[in-house]
């Protein structure tokens, strides 16, 4: 974004660089380690752009902080943590409450999933039903609502790597580059209204590893016939 001129934003991340980042994370480095990610992230922007005007939030989004991180947001691009699940809902409900474009880019595998949501158009909750469930199966519900094609799913090495009740998954720096490609685009569009957008309950994929592109539509998002057969599967699967 800092490379396509945007000289505006808001950064929020309450981790810090660790040696389990660099297989993906940008900014992820030597001499970033026990850095604020938003920090060192701030800096790379401002080395591109040095007019970029940024402000940080250190310590994550939170109920407190929410109005202010939001002010003044033309589009707000989703990079929360997977298991994120209280921090998403609340901030992509008050993008809902307040009109706020968003948009999700999910690395899976070597691919990306994309969501967007947009004003007047259906919810994040409406479309993934998180609601109060508990938090193992609002894990399977985000995964099937990200990518309901699971184009992904065929090349998995060791399935043994995906353990939600651990909060665990593994990850590509394909998958991440390919998802700021995305986001960027994405915001592109929305920012200069131009080019096509598509909306939730559409939901696109890309996989760089198997050359496949889906597009799927699923009106009622989770409550989908194919999406409900889904989440049952993997429910079934993880025994809950």
């Amino acid at each position: 974004l800092a490379r396509l001129g945007v000289e505006k934003c808001n950064i929020a991340d309450l981790e810090v660089f660790e040696l389990s980042n660099f297989n993906r994370q940008a900014g992820a480095s030597i001499g970033s380690i026990g850095r604020q990610k938003a920090d060192v992230l701030a800096e790379l922007a401002r080395d591109i752009n040095p007019r970029c005007e940024i402000s940080v939030f250190p310590h994550g989004v939170t109920s407190d902080n929410l109005t202010q991180f939001m002010r003044e947001v033309d589009i707000y691009v989703d990079g929360l943590d997977f298991f994120a699940f209280q921090a998403r809902q609340m901030v992509f409900a008050y993008c809902h409450a307040n009109g706020i474009p968003a948009t999700t880019v999910a690395p899976l595998g070597m691919s990306a999933g994309l969501l967007n949501f947009m004003p007047g158009r259906m919810s994040f909750e409406d479309y993934f039903q998180l609601s109060d469930r508990p938090e193992l199966e609002k894990a399977v519900r985000f995964l099937v609502g990200l990518a309901p094609a699971l184009i992904h799913r065929h090349y998995l090495a060791d399935p043994g790597r995906v353990d939600l009740k651990a909060r665990k998954g593994p990850s590509t720096v394909m998958a991440c580059q390919l998802c700021a490609g995305v986001a960027a685009t994405e915001a592109l569009k929305i920012l200069l209204g131009r080019g096509k957008v598509w909306a939730a309950p559409h939901a696109i994929q890309f996989d760089a590893y198997r050359n496949r592109a889906a597009h799927t539509w699923r009106p009622g998002g989770n409550r989908h016939p194919i999406n409900r057969l889904a989440i049952a599967i993997a429910k079934r699967q993880l025994g809950i």
